[in-house]
């Protein structure tokens, strides 16, 4: 550990208290995506306050601020802003249903407190490069509706927060990310789990059923059945389940936004939203040609219409061990913190827009515990708060601070070593024919 090592520590050991206690208070003041207006005040509010220029309403909600000098890379110390809905969590907002069940109120800690340690002059610099301590909108995906309403009034075009902001160039001055979460698996062994495994991504599709609305008592005959036809289509759904490869990790969860209004009126239009999700681009597409099938042949055998939307998903997660600078960092956390590395090839099944980001950059990965009970379910709580937020704060720091320090030596080499799927030009094409 050398001597601006020892002063990261010691400045967010100084602030340990004050983090955990606006944890604590964010934990119950959750906002929905691209309307996390409250959260995203303070963001610009603390930043502000360590004497950073602050860049606000990135994508409806997103602050930027930027420490360090002017020339050499840039990293991004990335916090999410948005929460979950999950009405039954003990600390959800009760007018909204919103809850931190996702536990992102803690990467916003850890990102503040990285930030006052790197905004230390001695510190700052020490830097040969830029740090870029970036809140991003909307990682949790949202209601169609919402979606949709969203678009309409013309305040995104992109349907995740990371997207919008690469397509407002918000990420084209950014070499790497640095991205950090509660721990997806209640059995990750450890205190610290460093590395990104592989993680699904999605497509969003919309179901639309057309029937012809009669008296449902005195003539069914004369109605067609648009309810009876979503209902046909998740039979079918459930019946070529079994023609999904397990090695595609593929999921389809559907929920009925709409299903009729007047229950002695044949339904004339049910909804179904969903999303479809798998390991592989290509399996996202294979599993979600078979669900189109099967939701037009129920509509064809009831006599009803379907339309089918396609949006906007997440792409999957490009698997990435840790990097030798995240044991180094991660080593000087001490003993009393139990460190090790992802175990490659084991899939995460869930979905992030930070998979977007692995396709076009190197993401630097890596997620902690202090908390126990499933990710956005009511059971979700913190138990150890200075793990939860104070112990990855601390991790972001000193991460950062050796990839920059040195003539940003180690930032180079990953750069190099780095293969992107996409130009960023190449993935807005990619995501802009998504869109029409």
């Amino acid at each position: 550990m050398d001597r601006i090592e020892r002063k990261i520590l010691d400045i967010i050991d100084a602030n340990a208290t004050n983090l955990i206690t606006d944890g604590r208070a964010l934990f119950s003041a959750a906002e929905r995506g691209f309307a996390e207006f409250g959260t995203a005040r303070m963001a610009a509010a603390k930043l502000r306050a360590m004497g950073l220029q602050v860049r606000e309403e990135l994508a409806v909600t997103g602050v930027k601020a930027v420490i360090g000098k002017g020339n050499g890379p840039t990293v991004a110390v990335i916090g999410e802003l948005d929460g979950i809905m999950c009405a039954e969590h003990p600390h959800a907002v009760p007018e909204t249903g919103m809850s931190h069940a996702c536990g992102h109120n803690a990467q916003m800690m850890a990102m503040f407190g990285a930030a006052m340690a790197l905004s230390d002059p001695e510190v700052a610099a020490s830097l040969d490069g830029r740090v870029a301590v970036f809140a991003v909108p909307a990682e949790e995906y949202l209601a169609a509706d919402v979606r949709e309403s969203l678009q309409e009034e013309g305040k995104i075009r992109y349907f995740s927060g990371k997207s919008e902001l690469i397509r407002l160039g918000e990420f084209d001055d950014i070499d790497i990310s640095l991205t950090t979460h509660a721990h997806m698996v209640a059995n990750a062994g450890c205190d610290i789990l460093l590395g990104n495994n592989s993680v699904s991504g999605f497509i969003g599709k919309t179901a639309v059923f057309k029937g012809k609305a009669a008296h449902a008592a005195a003539a069914p005959h004369e109605g067609i059945n648009a309810l009876n036809a979503a209902a046909l289509g998740l039979s079918a759904l459930g019946m070529i389940r079994e023609t999904f490869q397990e090695k595609d990790y593929i999921r389809v969860h559907p929920v009925m936004r709409s299903g009729g209004g007047a229950v002695n009126v044949v339904p004339q239009e049910a909804v179904l939203d969903m999303m479809v999700r798998a390991k592989t681009m290509a399996a996202i597409q294979e599993a979600s040609g078979k669900v189109d099938r099967a939701f037009r042949g129920a509509a064809s055998a009831v006599g009803a219409e379907v339309s089918i939307r396609d949006a906007q998903g997440y792409m999957p997660v490009i698997e990435r061990a840790a990097d030798p600078v995240l044991y180094e960092a991660a080593a000087i956390l001490g003993d009393g913190v139990s460190v090790k590395g992802i175990t490659e090839g084991i899939q995460n099944a869930a979905s992030t827009d930070a998979g977007d980001l692995t396709h076009i950059m190197p993401v630097l990965n890596f997620t902690f515990g202090g908390c126990e009970g499933a990710l956005h379910s009511r059971d979700f709580r913190v138990t150890d708060e200075e793990l939860f937020y104070v112990t990855p704060a601390k991790l972001l720091a000193l991460t950062t601070y050796r990839l920059l320090r040195g003539g940003a030596r180690e930032v180079e080499a990953i750069l190099e070593a780095f293969h992107p799927v996409f130009s960023r030009e190449a993935y807005l094409r990619h995501i802009e024919a998504m869109h029409g």
